[in-house]
């Protein structure tokens, strides 16, 4: 019981102690904050690199393709079916997009993939990227465009306003034609010089394009009669055709260069020997953000069917065009790795490669983890100078008292009692200081946006500018089990760092210590 009253009793006494309280407090506080951003990353970062990846992806090594994606996907079922959710098929190639802004020509280089937009959205979350899909939560709920339904899957089809900015487009494009041509003094339609809407100009690369308007328009009214067979139609990044701004509030903003409905210019290689340019035009039908800059950069989704035919990738025999790629949706990915052994053996290595999305973006992924192992020892280095601190401290009372230790033993303290007081009290302030810590920690986490927005507002310069970080506001994300092992630290450090000091007391001689009082 002695034991007990004499460690509350140094605990409450002992101003100095308050420096050891504060660092732990401190030390553990840091911890719990970093590690909760740290995991908020990890996480939004996790789920935008999957973002439109499918679980596990089959490829080929040409871009030429494969034919029979049927009888490719028959294999996938045979050898992994009771594993596999859903699956598409999909041809990605490189290539350019083009677009006019203000009267100068844009071109961005970007990886075209050919889907079926309703087969893609069963693979992966396409339809919580698409702008015209996009969600929002209102009141708790979850609440859909009014344009689309709560149940309707993606497709080319242009809603209203697109359908408004499309008609809008072509008739801007139509009288920069008869601007252009009344500056020349001829008819556009004339056989001396062919009409901008020409198939000639739309796929030969050999024929002059004009110079004011090099697209085939496709009119409003035509447009609503075509299939996804015979026009080109694309799902457009974000990051492609806009740039963002701040406003004079010091918001950041977005500009549009081109708008759902409009018609942009594309690029690629046909699938031949040696390869050669094809062009097409085609309307945007709809913008995706993931939050990933390398996607919403870098990605076009074009109709798999119009891109195999510009591309020359279906057989005129079988008219089945080749595809690059199988997109597979796992019902647990837990069963991944054995999913993608099972479909090595199937497919040929060299000319297939068989990878889950965490293999596909391997080096990233393996960057945030490392980052995240670096920063925690750093951080857990602060809980060991506190432990410095600790018995720093220990050793100066140990000094400090030690004719009390000597009167203790005397009347009949042992030593393992005398040194289970300091093991005590270092356990005390452990204790003290990691439940402020994480009291503290936990409180900041839950305000840092606040407490982000207070430190921006007082320097005049945004702490987390969205336009670098890609992130509207700090992310977080508090594991338990996190802050259970990071308190868990801080009170064994403090232990710890009290057992030298608490087995010089114990072994003090009662008549060394009172020798000299």
């Amino acid at each position: 019981m002695y034991k007990l009253l004499l460690c509350l009793r140094y605990l409450r006494s002992r101003y100095i102690a308050l420096a050891s309280i504060i660092s732990v407090m401190l030390g553990v506080a840091t911890m719990i904050v970093v590690n909760s951003v740290m995991a908020g990353f990890s996480t939004e970062m996790r789920e935008r690199i999957h973002g439109l990846l499918a679980d596990i992806v089959v490829e080929t090594s040409s871009l030429d393709g494969r034919p029979d994606a049927a009888g490719h996907m028959a294999m996938v079922q045979q050898v992994a079916g009771k594993y596999v959710e859903a699956m598409t098929t999909t041809v990605e190639v490189y290539g350019m997009l083009s677009f006019q802004y203000h009267g100068e020509w844009i071109t961005r280089p970007v990886t075209l993939i050919g889907i079926k937009p309703h087969e893609k959205a069963k693979v992966g979350p396409l339809i919580d990227f698409l702008q015209s899909y996009k969600p929002t939560i209102v009141d708790g709920k979850i609440v859909r465009p009014a344009e689309r339904s709560a149940d309707e899957l993606p497709s080319w089809k242009l809603t209203t306003s697109a359908q408004e900015n499309q008609k809008l487009w072509n008739e801007r494009q139509q009288m920069l034609v008869e601007s252009f041509s009344d500056l020349d003094g001829d008819d556009p339609s004339s056989p001396e010089q062919p009409a901008p809407n020409s198939e000639q100009n739309d796929l030969d690369p050999s024929q002059p394009v004009p110079d004011v308007n090099p697209f085939d328009a496709v009119s409003f009214d035509d447009a609503k009669e075509t299939n996804e067979s015979s026009e080109g139609f694309l799902y457009v990044g974000l990051g492609l055709i806009s740039f963002p701004y701040e406003d004079k509030q010091g918001q950041v903003q977005t500009m549009m260069m081109v708008q759902p409905g409009e018609t942009v210019a594309v690029s690629t290689v046909r699938a031949s020997r040696p390869p050669e340019a094809t062009h097409f035009n085609a309307t945007v039908v709809d913008l995706f953000k993931t939050g990933m800059s390398e996607y919403d950069s870098n990605l076009v989704f074009c109709n798999l069917e119009y891109l195999q035919k510009v591309r020359g990738m279906i057989d005129p025999t079988s008219r089945v065009g080749n595809i690059t790629s199988i997109q597979i949706k796992l019902k647990d990915f837990a069963d991944a790795e054995q999913v993608v052994e099972q479909l090595q053996s199937i497919f040929p290595p060299g000319i297939y490669t068989v990878k889950t999305w965490e293999q596909k973006q391997g080096p990233l992924l393996a960057a945030v983890e490392i980052e995240s192992a670096i920063l925690n020892v750093l951080l857990f280095l602060i809980i060991a100078v506190a432990g410095f601190g600790i018995l720093a401290i220990f050793y100066m009372i140990v000094v400090e008292k030690t004719r009390d230790i000597g009167i203790l033993k005397a009347l009949g303290a042992s030593s393992a009692g005398v040194m289970s007081i300091f093991l005590s009290y270092g356990l005390a302030l452990g204790v003290v200081g990691s439940g402020v810590g994480v009291i503290i920690g936990l409180l900041f986490v839950k305000y840092i946006n606040v407490i982000e927005s207070w430190i921006s507002w007082l320097t005049g310069r945004d702490v987390f500018p969205e336009t670098i970080y890609y992130f509207p506001e700090i992310p977080t994300a508090v594991h338990p089990a996190m802050v259970i092992w990071v308190s868990a630290g801080a009170m064994t450090i403090a232990v710890l760092a009290s057992i030298l000091p608490a087995r010089r007391a114990a072994r003090l001689h009662p008549v060394e210590s009172l020798r000299f009082e």
